[in-house]
């Protein structure tokens, strides 16, 4: 099983990277616009389109507003893994600063690769997007 650990710093307050991160069926808005293109709910499951053309289905795991955690399983869509499971978790880093960690375990190994890719993009967004955010809130 491939494990990939994505740590980032975010220069926002942790409570509005968890607002952000929070409003599960808004991503391609509030977290990664541009990369996500659209974002539906239906009913347990979040359906969300790439602008890459990738279409997955996932299945919201947990939201936990106490630890400031999203825990989410592909269980469909265009990208079929035998195995999916991520988190993405939000942590004080002083009073302004947020750490970000995302952790996702797949299998097949062959797409640690690409979904690592998907990861590395998808945090340069999140972090531009929040900054941005930050700097207009101020």
């Amino acid at each position: 099983m491939a494990h990939i650990h994505k740590e980032f710093l975010i220069d926002n307050t942790p409570e509005k990277v968890w607002e952000a991160l929070r409003e599960v069926g808004a991503v391609h808005q509030r977290l990664v616009p541009g990369v996500v293109t659209d974002t539906h709910l239906e009913a347990d499951t979040r359906v969300v389109t790439f602008a890459n053309g990738v279409v997955v289905h996932e299945l919201l795991v947990d939201i936990d507003d106490e630890a400031r955690r999203v825990a989410y399983a592909v269980v469909g869509g265009s990208l079929a893994p035998k195995h999916h499971h991520a988190s993405m978790q939000v942590f004080a880093d002083g009073t302004e600063h947020s750490r970000f960690v995302w952790i996702t375990d797949v299998t097949p190994d062959d797409l640690a690769g690409p979904i690592a890719e998907m990861v590395d993009q998808g945090a340069r967004v999140i972090k531009q997007t929040l900054e941005t955010q930050a700097t207009l809130d101020n």
